[in-house]
Order: C-alpha cells, then sequence, then structure tokens
C-alpha cells in the first residue's frame, strides 16, 4: 500500500460535488420528489469549521447558516440569502455538507463506532441539557467532568428525595 502525500489528503478539499434537489424542498405542497436541479458544494475544512464556531460562539443556530454559506459554490448565497432559506431546505443542505465533508449527514463520523462511552456521554448531557450535539461536541474535557458531575449529584438528590 502507497503512502499518502501532503497533497493526497489536501486533494479533497479542493473538490465540488453536485447536489440534486428534490423539487419537495422547493414546493413542499407539491410532494415532488423529481429532482429541481442541482446545487454545487465544496467540503469544508478544519480551518472554515474553526471560523464558522468562532462566528457562532454567541449564537449557535448560526452554526449550519454560516456552514452552508460556506460549502455553497454554485449559486453563490449572501448571508441573509441563506438565513431566508425555508428551515427544510437548511437542513437538506447542511446534510448534504455534511456528507460532502466527509461526515455522516448528521454530522458524525464517518465509520465511527455507534456506541461509544464518548457517546454515550454526548447522549447523556444532550439529554439531561437539552444541548444540540453541536454544543456538546464544544465543550472541553474539563467542562465535560464538570457537567457530568453535576448529573450525577442531581441523580443522587433525586434518588434520595424519593
Amino acid at each position: 500500500m502507497r503512502t499518502l502525500t501532503a497533497d493526497d489528503l489536501l486533494a479533497g478539499t479542493s473538490m465540488v460535488h453536485d447536489v440534486e434537489l428534490p423539487g419537495r424542498l422547493l414546493d413542499p405542497l407539491a410532494g415532488n420528489d423529481i429532482p429541481a436541479g442541482v446545487v454545487r458544494l465544496r467540503p469544508l475544512t478544519v480551518q472554515t469549521l474553526v471560523l464558522v464556531s468562532r462566528a457562532a460562539r454567541d449564537d449557535p443556530g448560526l452554526v449550519p447558516v454560516l456552514m452552508v454559506k460556506e460549502a455553497l459554490v454554485e449559486p453563490r448565497l449572501s448571508l441573509e440569502q441563506v438565513r431566508a432559506l425555508s428551515i427544510g431546505l437548511l437542513h437538506f443542505l447542511v446534510a448534504a455538507v455534511n456528507t460532502v465533508s466527509g461526515l455522516a449527514a448528521d454530522g458524525e463520523v464517518l465509520d465511527a463506532p455507534t456506541s461509544s462511552p464518548m457517546a454515550d456521554v454526548h447522549v447523556l448531557l444532550a439529554t439531561h441539557f437539552g444541548w444540540s450535539p453541536q454544543q456538546v461536541a464544544q465543550l472541553t474535557p474539563g467542562q465535560v467532568a464538570v457537567y457530568l458531575a453535576g448529573v450525577d449529584r442531581l441523580r443522587e438528590q433525586t434518588a434520595g428525595a424519593r
């Protein structure tokens, strides 16, 4: 097996992918699954995701909007235009951006085990605090430890009160 070069690893970031939009995304009441057309997306890089997370630090709801804005090559849309998209279309585009970026449609790493201690921690924190997977993923290991300890204390208090 050959050893990959830096160029090999970076080649995918310059690719542009055509993604078909089902007609139902543009006209939901028509119930039409015939492709309405194609948009062109490029994968997000680590650098882009860092910028997106910084820009959306005070408003996590901006993350999907900024992801789509950065990945959408054709047609190019302004931030305001992306914010004006229907939520269904935005959701579809975020899943497509994740896929062309090498992630599963829901943003998880492809081929990652579905059950691991870290996955269990993510589910526990998301369920207990009502956080999105993106919010949980932004926690530092120290923050995770503090919140897990808090969850354990609350469980003990709840069990003691019964």
